[in-house]
């Protein structure tokens, strides 16, 4: 995507979109819930995904908002539980700053986005609430509607393992049910490994003399399967493998399992901490 498609928002860019599918038309396609809708209204927590960069000066407020969410600043609210992950792209690395957490996979994962969502540009900050609504990352008042009006659905029962092989990589084993009814269009369970506490000292770049926080940031993401045509209480069972870096401390991190189908919509997720001597 060129340059002159991208973007740095602030709140005056704020705006709200639904995915092309209607809600009515989401459970009918890949994947569908097996439980009521009044089950579905007390169901699992809500994922937000945020979408930011070190390099762009509006990405720090979007930040500490994600930050205050995780550390349950607006409980008082009425607010589903959430699920909370960051993405860091590298698209805003040609200026000046490179942003460490910065990745490729995060910039694709933003565009699946863009092009699910029927977006014109890639912005940052932006946050994706349940791969169905989007808006400008910083607007707090259409980020909590957001997640007020998403829909809900249950957690996964997965019970986690987790295993050092050496210094070097984590190996995550996963078994339990997806809650969810899978036809054979498919979906794919994911497992993000992220690390919150993050603080950087930013000399160059938008953010020149800044100290930068970060939490819920998305170190690794793989798939741990593709399922097809399973009940929502057919156990599922998989592994991840997870390369680390240096300075890797588990008291800091977490992993986060989603079922997202080939639309990009979420179908619940369920989030670990990792112990702290792991």
């Amino acid at each position: 995507m060129s340059r002159r498609f991208l973007a740095c928002f602030g709140k005056t860019g704020s705006s709200k979109t639904k995915p092309a599918s209607s809600s009515s038309s989401e459970e009918r396609n890949n994947v569908t819930v097996d439980v009521s809708a009044e089950e579905q209204r007390r169901g699992g927590a809500v994922l937000v995904e945020l979408f930011s960069s070190q390099g762009c000066a509006t990405s720090p407020e979007a930040e500490l908002l994600v930050s205050r969410l995780g550390r349950g600043d607006f409980d008082g609210l009425d607010l589903p539980p959430v699920v909370l992950l960051g993405f860091h792209v590298d698209y805003w690395d040609y200026m000046g700053w490179k942003d460490p957490y910065g990745s490729s996979q995060s910039t694709v994962r933003q565009k699946a986005y863009v092009e699910s969502l029927k977006l014109d540009t890639m912005f940052t900050p932006q946050v994706v609430v349940q791969g169905r609504a989007q808006c400008v990352g910083n607007d707090e008042n259409a980020l909590l509607a957001a997640i007020k009006e998403a829909p809900r659905f249950p957690a996964p029962t997965f019970q986690a393992t987790f295993q050092r092989s050496g210094s070097d990589s984590l190996q995550v084993s996963l078994t339990g049910a997806l809650r969810t009814k899978v036809d054979n269009r498919g979906a794919n369970v994911m497992v993000a490994l992220y690390e919150s506490g993050l603080v950087t000292d930013c000399p160059k770049g938008e953010n020149k003399g800044r100290v930068l926080s970060n939490d819920f940031v998305v170190r690794k993401l793989e798939k741990l399967c593709t399922v097809k045509d399973i009940s929502a209480k057919k156990t599922v069972t998989g592994s991840v493998n997870f390369p680390l870096w240096q300075g890797f401390h588990g008291s800091k991190c977490g992993v986060t399992v989603f079922v997202q189908d080939s639309s990009h919509l979420i179908f619940g997720s369920q989030n670990f901490q990792l112990p702290d001597d792991i």
